[in-house]
């Protein structure tokens, strides 16, 4: 029995080394924690990268680099560097999914350009209010009521109305034209996992983009001052109804609780906007920019799965925070792509079926001069789907943009 004993024992210990070497500690908890989290079912692009295409967290960590932060829900993120474009780290980068009113900011990225001035007035009819989606998000547009350009886009970036990107969209040219002049835009900058069927973002049958795509926009549009000043608002007033022959104002707030924060959540350390949204079929999704000691960085967030409350901004600011820490000890897992007129033509590789020439929109405007006060960043011109690049055709990406002084008053923490 001694002999019989012992012989048990040591089977029984062998066994146990050998699960200890395949299933590290924790290694079989979290298989079970993904094995719950829905994942991408065809295909996803390699644009910007080979990884980017890859399901699941891609990383690649140097000596010293901070780890992930923990219990990170979201179907989909991505950091990235504004400027050089790399790509720090992602997780399922390249899956198509409901963008919520993060579109908007592909809807504005395309449009603000050819609505010049912004002190342009504009009378709303009862028209360019109808087919907005039930239960939207709206700023308080009224019918037979003049706005200015700067007025409704204030009321797009801050309360995320769809009220004035349909009267945006009508200026524009109309509806079907925007979302055609949309898809076009996306198609220039690479952005191709996105399909666009309306301009605000609203659930829509085969409407989708992905993170990637989604800061592909951000860093676009950050391009642009107006872009960037809208984005970096915390408050502003926007017109009423008239009483006694005077026009009112209501306070409007950025709903970007980043930006201006709310019950467990900060505002943000360098935020600079740029776009949150929320839909049944969504869920919540965002993308925001900070700078912090002199580094810029875009973060993607899409569908976490987390019931805590705000879950997509502090799971936003945590990779923030990890991609500050993590400066010079990652190696890149990919890139933020340049638009296609800013690619060498023996190096452009288009996708198969896209236009390869962009026809401007009517009422595109010409290209603007450099963003930000000192001229720092040379501006992309975009309208209606073409893009202009200044300075001998090279899109600038290795250069800051001065930040908005509205963002540089925000509290810091």
């Amino acid at each position: 029995m001694p002999a019989l004993k012992k012989t048990v024992m040591t089977v029984l210990s062998a066994a146990l080394l050998s699960v200890c070497v395949v299933s590290p500690a924790g290694a079989a908890d979290k298989d079970k924690t993904d094995d719950k989290q829905p994942k991408p079912t065809g295909q996803m692009s390699t644009v910007g990268g080979k990884r980017l295409g890859e399901v699941g967290t891609q990383v690649d960590l140097g000596p010293g680099a901070p780890v992930l932060p923990k219990e990170l829900t979201a179907r989909s993120w991505i950091v990235a560097d504004a400027e050089d474009g790399k790509v720090l780290a992602s997780h399922n980068a390249h899956w198509r999914l409901p963008p919520a009113s993060t579109l908007k900011m592909l809807f504005a990225d395309t449009v603000l350009p050819a609505l010049q001035p912004k002190t342009m007035t504009h009378l709303v009819t009862e028209d360019e209010l109808a087919g907005i989606g039930e239960g939207s998000s709206l700023v308080g547009v009224k019918e037979d009521q003049s706005y200015t350009v700067h007025d409704l886009w204030l009321g797009v970036f801050l309360r995320s109305g769809n009220d004035a990107v349909h009267v945006l969209s009508e200026m524009y040219g109309g509806v079907p034209a925007t979302v055609a002049a949309m898809q076009r835009h996306a198609e220039e900058l690479q952005a191709l996992d996105t399909t666009v069927v309306s301009p605000d973002g609203y659930d829509s049958p085969k409407q989708v983009s992905s993170a990637y795509d989604l800061t592909l926009f951000a860093r676009s549009g950050m391009q642009k001052a107006d872009f960037r000043e809208y984005a970096a608002t915390a408050t502003a007033k926007f017109p009423g109804g008239r009483k006694k022959g005077k026009r009112e104002s209501f306070e409007i707030q950025n709903t970007n609780r980043l930006i201006t924060g709310d019950i467990g959540v900060d505002p943000y350390q360098g935020i600079a906007g740029v776009k949150n949204g929320y839909t049944t079929h969504a869920g919540n999704t965002f993308t925001g920019i900070a700078e912090r000691d002199g580094k810029v960085l875009l973060v993607t967030v899409m569908n976490p799965s987390s019931e805590e409350s705000h879950a997509v901004y502090k799971e936003a600011a945590h990779l923030l925070d990890w991609g500050f820490a993590s400066e010079g000890k990652v190696t890149p897992v990919g890139e933020l792509v340049p638009p296609r007129s800013a690619v060498p033509a023996k190096d452009s590789t288009p996708a198969a079926g896209a236009d390869k020439a962009e026809k401007k929109h009517p009422a595109a405007a010409a290209a603007t001069g450099p963003a930000g006060t000192n001229g720092v960043w040379t501006a992309l011109a975009i309208a209606g789907g073409a893009l202009v690049v200044l300075a001998g055709a090279v899109f600038l990406v290795n250069r800051r943009w001065p930040l908005p002084d509205l963002v540089r008053r925000l509290p810091r923490h």
